[in-house]
């Protein structure tokens, strides 16, 4: 079986990779082999990229506060890992950040699953990783496919992104915060308090 450094080392020395690996740049991710629970998000934003740390800004003080646990549970325990959608900063565009790349998660999650014999849930944070592993068309939309997100369990638990910018979107979806986030500490916790 391959091992976690093998494989950043391929990803590292893909040309695609080569002007981040070049600037020092190592892919952000995390796939400890006693993981529970993947966290499958979009890619790492600027500032994750710049401290070397996922989730390391107000998105992922959210997300862990969703999630109903702490820093040192998120980072250091071994039971949380994160599979972005991409491993790198794709750049900011007009609205926000770019997408992760094309190919990028077809290429190297199973790799990265095959590590992880444990994971009991993967979280699919926003459209694009909802996409790629719930095999949804373009046109699905995220805001059903969170309403609706028993019908995924108990693999996966869809969420739209913590990011600060979408508390406008949370106060036109009151339920979110009422019914979807209860249901995921109650997971997170059975999940995590088995271990």
């Amino acid at each position: 079986m391959k091992r976690l450094e093998d494989i950043i080392s391929a990803i590292m020395a893909e040309p695609e990779n080569q002007t981040f690996t070049e600037r020092g740049i190592a892919p952000l991710v995390a796939a400890p082999r006693t993981a529970k629970i993947v966290i499958v998000g979009q890619a790492p934003g600027s500032r994750a990229e710049a401290t070397g740390m996922y989730f390391n800004d107000p998105s992922g003080d959210n997300l862990r506060e969703w999630l109903g646990i702490d820093r040192e549970m998120f980072y250091n325990s071994g039971l949380i890992a994160v599979v972005p959608m991409d491993f790198y900063f794709p750049g900011t565009g007009k609205s926000g950040d770019l997408p992760p790349r094309k190919g990028f998660a077809e290429k190297w999650h199973a790799q990265m699953f095959d590590l992880m014999p444990e994971v009991e849930l993967v979280i699919l944070i926003g459209k694009y990783a909802q996409q790629y592993y719930l095999n949804q068309p373009k046109s699905a939309k995220l805001t059903e496919t969170v309403r609706h997100f028993q019908a995924y369990l108990p693999r996966y638990f869809p969420l739209v992104h913590p990011s600060p910018r979408n508390n406008i979107w949370q106060k036109k979806n009151p339920w979110f915060k009422e019914t979807v986030l209860p249901e995921l500490r109650k997971h997170v916790a059975e999940i995590l308090g088995k271990s």
